[in-house]
């Protein structure tokens, strides 16, 4: 009994303090259905928005990283999807790693006034520019290829991005749109050479966005 009522308590806490999931029950405000899409503008939510980086360390093992407060929008109409357009920054001096030390290298200025060996101490945010959409036949994946422009040198890059859910937040009732995409992109086409090929060059995009209609 006295494992159970603490955690009897702890229940009935978590319950009082999340009504909406009772109210919601299983069922989450999105869905991946494509009629729920409007037309309109829609601005990135940071909060939910994220790149996710990895590389393999030294053939070991995979290491990965995160840029997050991804801000942007995406101008969008369901009855013309390849129209869409899409527009990115990406705070590079924000990235976090689980590693307080490899966090600290990738914003390190270079040695004695010289190159920094990844970001330096001042990175210019990166950007995504779209320039052209194309759909598969069901309409619910697509090619998104633009400009990214990361560490001073712009390059294109393809996106393979998929749909993941549309529908109302019932935080703030704004409708809402997400995506998941990946790409593959060598980082030494970005003049971020140091540790290859200990560390590899190609770098692995994983990308979560949310999109809030304005």
């Amino acid at each position: 009994m006295r494992r159970i009522a603490p955690l009897a308590a702890i229940a009935l806490l978590a319950a009082a303090a999340s009504p909406l999931v009772l109210a919601q029950g299983a069922s989450a405000p999105g869905a991946p259905d494509k009629s729920r899409v409007t037309a309109g503008t829609y601005v990135a939510d940071p909060g939910h928005t994220m790149v996710v980086w990895e590389v393999d360390h030294f053939g070991f093992s995979k290491y990965s990283g995160i840029f997050g407060d991804v801000a942007g929008t995406l101008v969008i109409d369901p009855a013309n999807p390849a129209a869409a357009k899409v527009e990115v920054t990406i705070p590079v001096a924000k990235v976090t790693t689980a590693s307080a030390g490899l966090t600290s290298h990738l914003l390190r200025a270079g040695k004695d006034g010289g190159k920094p060996d990844f970001f330096g101490a001042a990175p210019a945010d990166a950007k995504f520019v779209s320039t052209s959409v194309v759909l598969d036949d069901d309409g619910d994946e697509a090619k998104v290829t633009g400009n990214l422009t990361l560490n001073g040198v712009t390059k294109p890059v393809t996106l393979d991005v998929d749909f993941h859910g549309a529908g109302t937040n019932p935080y703030n009732k704004k409708q809402t749109i997400g995506f998941q995409a990946e790409a593959t992109i060598k980082r030494s086409d970005f003049g971020i050479a140091y540790g290859i090929p200990a560390v590899s060059d190609a770098v692995e995009l994983e990308i979560h966005a949310a999109f809030e209609k304005q």
